[in-house]
């Protein structure tokens, strides 16, 4: 079981754009249109199930927001960070 990560911990850790709400960190990527956003969703689901840790995504027409928590732990650990990097890498966006 991983443990959690302190509040100063998820502020140094956190890549560039992501920020925290409760218990989870988010960020939203822009899109010029609905189906590259669309595209790019797809993409974050095969990192999901390859590193078996699975985000929250809502597509909206410009705009994906991604949240991951760890529900087991009950809140942010590294594996949320480290899945925020996979995800960062994947985008090519604006």
């Amino acid at each position: 079981m991983a443990e959690l990560l302190s509040d100063d911990e998820i502020e140094e850790q956190a890549p560039d754009e992501w920020h925290r709400e409760d218990d989870e960190i988010v960020r939203s990527y822009g899109f010029d249109d609905y189906l590259a956003g669309v595209d790019f969703a797809s993409e974050v689901g095969k990192i999901a199930e390859e590193e078996f840790h699975h985000p929250e995504i809502r597509i909206e027409y410009e705009e994906v927001e991604v949240r991951f928590t760890s529900h087991e732990e009950g809140g942010i650990t590294d594996a949320d960070v480290e899945m925020a990097e996979l995800v960062d890498g994947a985008y090519d966006g604006d």
